[in-house]
């Protein structure tokens, strides 16, 4: 089967204070490692930036570069819409997550291609998890179903593209999938599939690459 990956990279980085996609570790920026990650079960890749950033020329590493929209799920579609039309499986991947095996890359492939719609990688959470509201606790959550997601999620192509024919919006493309309707199966995710959102979080990864 055909699999291509859309590296997402368009976000401005607003409450990092610059692109934090396109910050280094190990000498290379971060969506070098998530590209090169994703080349072991890819047939190709898209890379999706910011427009006006500087990047809409460099490949890192990607067979295709376009920019993004204002959201999230605009960049996807924007990378799913040069997608070649044979590709069968495509999987999402965010360019703020460069430690992603590829591994982890050839598992959500091979769930999806053993006949799941979408599959992605999840990890137990063992904080304990509450409701505040108004600076108190109301509620104490049961954590024994609660995971938290990573990215690279596969999909079949189709449902993906169905997903997003209606250009709404999510937190990730699981959740498009699944108000469809779909079955989104779990693989076990990676401790140090980590997502650059701070200062603190690139300073851990850099500190990984290092090793």
């Amino acid at each position: 089967m055909v699999a291509w990956t859309v590296v997402v990279a368009g976000g401005r980085g607003e409450r990092f204070g610059a692109p934090k996609q396109f910050a280094m570790a190990g000498g290379r920026p971060l969506v070098e490692l998530a590209i090169d990650a994703a080349r072991g079960a890819s047939d190709g890749v898209v890379l999706v930036v910011p427009a006006g950033s500087g990047h809409e020329d460099q490949l890192h590493g990607a067979d295709v570069v376009v920019t993004g929209g204002d959201t999230r799920a605009a960049s996807v579609r924007a990378g799913l819409a040069v997608v070649p039309p044979e590709a069968d499986i495509v999987v999402v991947h965010d360019g703020a997550r460069p430690l992603a095996s590829a591994a982890l890359f050839r598992a959500v492939v091979a769930e999806v291609g053993s006949g799941a719609d979408a599959a992605v990688p999840a990890l137990p959470v063992t904080d304990t998890l509450k409701i505040e509201q108004d600076g108190a606790v109301t509620a104490t959550v049961d954590r024994s179903r609660i995971v938290a997601v990573q990215t690279p999620q596969a999909f079949r192509a189709d449902v993906l593209r169905k997903a997003h024919a209606g250009g709404a919006d999510a937190t990730d493309d699981a959740g498009l999938v699944e108000a469809m309707g779909t079955t989104v199966r779990v693989v076990p995710g990676e401790p140090r599939n980590l997502k650059v959102t701070t200062a603190a979080d690139l300073e851990l990864i850099q500190a990984l690459v290092g090793r």
